[in-house]
């Protein structure tokens, strides 16, 4: 694994130099893969890297589990609290909804989640062009395939170093890393809302989706439920479409 490592923050110097950037940004949520990438950049652009953290509405254990992340590589960091920015965007959008009778219940609460991403991407590229440093995502190969990230949200990012390492091998790299046990042992979150957990969200859990991305067995209807995430999900990982010239 310290053999991958050492050509993964290989790739992302390189990738630094082609795009004539001065280094690397990621937005530290307390989870692991963001733990992980945390520590690649700081490896990789010891002089030339920066965190943030971005509570929204956020358990405050996430912030701390952050700072435990900051703490373990001696990253540079700012926080950024979104709170009051996401409440007054998503209250004046609510408002004009419900005042045109267009507002939809069912579908507020994905829209609040997803917003929540979205404001983080655009916290990170503010900072970023204030460094000319490019935005590093977290999003694994589990991730990836099913398209469990937001559109334009942590899925809108310059590099996703992660993105062919199963969330097994995620946490193994934690843990050569150094990320803090706290963080590689907790429950998978995109702390979008209060007890949100990733596998009782998809049906499924990363064992299974790991399992599945090797070529092994698994249930059907866990392979049915990954298989549908991804057909669904294909758009997330294409630019916008565009018809041919006529």
């Amino acid at each position: 694994m310290e053999d991958r490592i050492q050509k993964l923050v290989e790739w992302l110097q390189m990738k630094v130099k082609e795009a004539n950037a001065n280094g690397l940004i990621v937005g530290i949520s307390g989870g692991i893969d963001s733990a992980v990438v945390t520590h690649l950049i700081k490896r990789a652009c010891p002089e030339s890297s920066v965190g943030v953290i971005m509570p929204c509405k956020s358990n405050p254990k996430d912030q701390e589990d952050a700072m435990r992340v900051v703490e373990s590589c001696g990253i540079d960091h700012y926080v950024v609290n979104l709170t009051e920015t996401h409440q007054t965007l998503f209250s004046a959008i609510e408002q004009q909804l419900k005042d045109g009778g267009t507002w939809n219940e069912e579908k507020a609460k994905l829209g609040d989640a997803n917003t929540r991403a979205r404001l983080r991407m655009t916290t990170l590229y503010a900072v970023g062009n204030n460094f000319n440093y490019l935005v590093v995502g977290t999003d694994n190969a589990a991730e990836w395939h099913t398209g469990y990230f937001t559109k334009y949200g942590d899925g809108g990012v310059d590099l996703v170093p992660l993105v062919h390492f199963t969330k097994g091998e995620v946490r193994e790299m934690a843990k050569v890393l150094g990320v803090p046990d706290e963080v590689i042992h907790k429950a998978p979150s995109a702390g979008l809302w209060e007890g949100q957990t990733d596998e009782n969200e998809m049906g499924t859990t990363y064992a299974m989706i790991d399992k599945y991305l090797k070529g092994e067995e698994i249930p059907a209807q866990d392979r049915q439920i990954i298989e549908k995430m991804h057909a669904r999900s294909e758009h997330k990982r294409s630019l916008a479409a565009a018809p041919p010239k006529f």
